[in-house]
């Protein structure tokens, strides 16, 4: 998708979230947005699109390093749960509890009996969070192997993007099937009625952000919020001068 017809699309779709963003402040609604999918496959960029225009102290991202030693000691879901939404608030998960079914199953980081548990009790869990009022939306971005292939190889070459290449992105690598076999079983067992996941094609990165938020638009009930007509009141600078330029520290004019 070219430059300009994406950010034409996507500056209609701003101000659509502006307006949801409003709506769920002032409805107090309890939003849960869950992304994930392959590395590279275009989650963050999304997330970044989505939040770009809106207040982070509604619309918030939770984005978890690996669990602390108190942490591993604790009910699975628990770190987790710290972070999910008051009324009025919008929470978006960069990758969630289903670590346990991804990574941590692939890489050994637990047993196959607490993977096993967490796909039996998963659901469950998510029932309650829909029961007590919490919206549940799931994404999964899929990207083909071609096109990982290439936005790694731009990552390792881009001093910019670098950062996000890490060693668990190496080891994945090499077990391309056991991920893909984890994602099945993943599916089978939480793809469900009540919480659905919904696959995001992801190859063509402008495509997928727009229709991922165009899809995360739908899956709420919003409305834009009147606002009332604002005339600015004159300043009454009541006699102040401001002090002269040379007695403060300005930082260099280098650009512009």
């Amino acid at each position: 998708m070219k430059k300009s017809k994406y950010e034409k699309h996507l500056a209609k779709l701003e101000v659509e979230l502006a307006h949801l963003q409003e709506s769920v402040q002032q409805t107090g609604q309890k939003i849960v947005v869950l992304f994930e999918g392959r590395d590279a496959a275009g989650k963050g960029g999304a997330i970044k699109a989505i939040t770009a225009k809106l207040n982070p102290r509604i619309v918030r991202i939770v984005a978890l390093s690996k669990p602390t030693d108190r942490e591993a000691t604790q009910w699975y879901f628990q770190r987790y749960v710290a972070h999910l939404p008051a009324a009025g608030e919008i929470v978006l998960f960069d990758r969630s509890w289903y670590n346990r079914a991804g990574v941590e199953k692939v890489m050994g980081f637990c047993t196959e009996n607490q993977c096993q548990e967490f796909l039996i009790t998963c659901p469950a869990f998510e029932d309650t969070l829909i029961k007590s009022g919490i919206t549940l939306i799931k994404y999964w971005f899929s990207v083909s192997d071609e096109e990982q292939e290439k936005r790694f190889n731009k990552r390792l070459s881009n001093p910019r993007k670098r950062w996000k290449f890490s060693e668990m992105d190496l080891a994945s690598r090499s077990k391309w099937v056991e991920y893909s076999q984890a994602k099945d079983a993943m599916f089978e067992h939480t793809d469900t009625e009540q919480s659905p996941w919904y696959v995001v094609d992801a190859d063509d990165k402008k495509a997928a952000r727009l229709n991922c938020i165009d899809h995360l638009l739908s899956q709420i009930d919003y409305h834009p919020v009147k606002h009332p007509e604002i005339t600015l009141p004159e300043i009454d600078r009541k006699d102040y001068q401001r002090p002269p330029h040379k007695h403060q520290r300005h930082i260099p004019h280098k650009f512009g």
